[in-house]
């Protein structure tokens, strides 16, 4: 395993997250082909093997399903100082006032629920899991800082949202004297690329780690369009995310294949590889129901393309929608 600083900071993270959103319990969310504990612990144990020490959670995922499992299982696993342990806020957890959102309320409850669930006393990375259009940033920020302060986050994140709004968060945390963020996971693969627009350029002008989410596309650009996994059939949001450019990406899709083959490698390894040659990328995210895909994306991490292969897969790319910001 490489290793690489987060961003403009000093904490040395995997260069593969293990995202966890696969971790849980189908009948109280939305997606019916996650693992249940049982299922999960061999997982994050091999990855743990395989020298990842990065691992992504979120306390909507599952209802805090998802954080109580990773949280047993790395208590169990692992030594916790050698462990960069992240998860997000802002889903809605409960029916009625304050269960979503990013106020002082909401984030100052959400974290010490999280810190239960994991089994910790602090997480390394707080991320906010959406823009709240109903809170003032200012509070957003400040509350932020206020976890810092207390010792219950080392340090802060974002994801899914536009530029503008990730610089309006940094100026006004700059402004006060708060803490800023650090990195910024964003949609980012091989058929979605819209981020390299405004978000990549400004995230790279100021040192921000990306940690993309969907690396693989949910799987699309692991194989073909005609085959089927209990995922690609029951997965309504990564439906919504690609099925309505599935046409124009195969092509992309296709050469993944082919230079898959051309080096013998998997398709994982190749898409991994175009993700991790950009300087701004600190660690993909990536989910596994099996232990195979943890094992290959840990081996992808050796595998290197070559510019020309960069501009071949590139090439057939045309403008998408904005997904992923709801």
């Amino acid at each position: 395993m490489e290793y690489t600083k987060l961003g403009h900071t000093g904490l040395d993270v995997s260069r593969i997250c293990l995202g966890s959103m696969s971790f849980g319990d189908s009948s109280n969310w939305i997606h019916k082909w996650l693992l249940n504990e049982e299922e999960s612990r061999p997982i994050i144990k091999r990855a743990l093997e395989l020298g990842i020490n990065f691992f992504d959670t979120a306390n909507v995922y599952s209802l805090g399903k998802s954080e109580e499992i990773l949280g047993s299982a790395l208590k169990e696993y692992a030594d916790r100082d050698q462990i960069v342990l992240a998860t997000k806020v802002h889903g809605k957890m409960f029916d009625g006032p304050n269960g979503s959102g990013l106020s002082k309320k909401a984030i100052h409850s959400q974290i010490d629920h999280s810190l239960r669930r994991l089994q910790t006393d602090y997480v390394d990375l707080y991320i906010i899991h959406r823009w709240d259009y109903d809170t003032p940033i200012e509070e957003t920020m400040e509350a932020l800082h206020e976890i810092v302060k207390a010792g219950k986050v080392r340090y802060i994140g974002a994801s899914a949202m536009y530029a503008w709004q990730f610089q309006k968060a940094q100026n006004i945390a700059e402004q006060h004297g708060w803490t800023k963020f650090v990195s910024m996971q964003n949609h980012l693969n091989l058929i979605y690329r819209e981020e390299e627009r405004e978000m990549i350029p400004y995230c790279d002008a100021t040192k921000i780690a990306l940690t993309p989410y969907s690396p693989l596309a949910s799987g699309r650009l692991t194989r073909d369009a005609s085959a089927h996994t209990k995922r690609s059939d029951t997965d309504e949001i990564a439906r919504s995310k690609y099925d309505r450019t599935a046409d124009q990406d195969q092509l992309i899709i296709k050469r993944v294949a082919e230079l898959a083959t051309k080096y013998e490698v998997s398709r994982v390894h190749v898409a991994l590889a175009w993700l991790l040659q950009k300087r701004t990328v600190a660690a993909p995210i990536v989910g596994a129901t099996k232990l195979s895909h943890v094992e290959t994306a840990a081996d992808a991490v050796q595998f290197k393309l070559t510019a020309k292969d960069i501009a071949y897969l590139e090439e057939p790319y045309v403008p998408h929608n904005i997904v992923g910001f709801s």
